[in-house]
């Protein structure tokens, strides 16, 4: 198998991007890459992270790709769940509050930090508009992290969130009551899903 296959082969496996790390492992160097880079063959979409010159950016797995310690939350996981179908400007992240993001990771999103204890409650993954899976919030732990954070956020994207799940048939609400109770916020949390349910 020639250098191109392989790494056509590795683009397919890893949702279009090509890592300098993946790419080393299949013997195709740095140097390589770069002159791939140059001729226009693949282009550099993150420092590390090149994609084919014919292909379209997976922005939010060239994101999660870049840390282990990221979820995507508040309105990036609205928009992943369908509940908003504005793109998000700024994708919105949490990472544990005992870790530090990349300057990349700081600089292209909004970063929310959580206890590490309540960093994976809720955890799943949800398809990207290209298809790939990303990690992000489930719904019920979205809807906490919007309640927590509502004067962060922008009054109608908070009031259509919740409005949107309390029309949602896939709300769980004992979930919901759970994860609140553990990020202690049940109060707010009932007070004001009982004037939409």
């Amino acid at each position: 198998m020639d250098r191109m296959e392989k790494l056509r082969l590795l683009a397919m496996e890893n949702g279009g991007i090509i890592s300098n790390q993946a790419a080393a492992k299949q013997g195709v160097s740095r140097q390589v890459l770069a002159k791939l880079c140059a001729d226009g063959v693949i282009q550099r979409i993150a420092r590390g992270q090149y994609i084919f010159s014919d292909n379209m950016q997976d922005d939010l797995l060239s994101i999660e790709k870049r840390s282990t310690n990221l979820i995507f939350s508040h309105e990036t996981a609205l928009f992943l769940h369908g509940i908003s179908d504005r793109v998000p400007f700024e994708h919105t992240v949490t990472v544990p509050s005992n870790r530090v993001p990349s300057k990349a990771i700081l600089e292209e999103c909004k970063v929310y930090y959580i206890k590490p204890e309540l960093f994976k409650l809720g955890r799943t993954l949800l398809a990207t508009p290209m298809g790939n899976q990303v990690s992000a919030y489930n719904l019920e732990r979205t809807v906490c992290d919007i309640v927590r954070s509502r004067n962060k956020i922008g009054t109608e994207t908070f009031l259509a969130a919740l409005k949107a799940y309390a029309a949602s048939p896939k709300k769980n609400l004992n979930r919901l009551d759970s994860y609140a109770k553990q990020m202690r916020i049940a109060g707010v949390v009932r007070k004001y899903l009982e004037v939409l349910l």
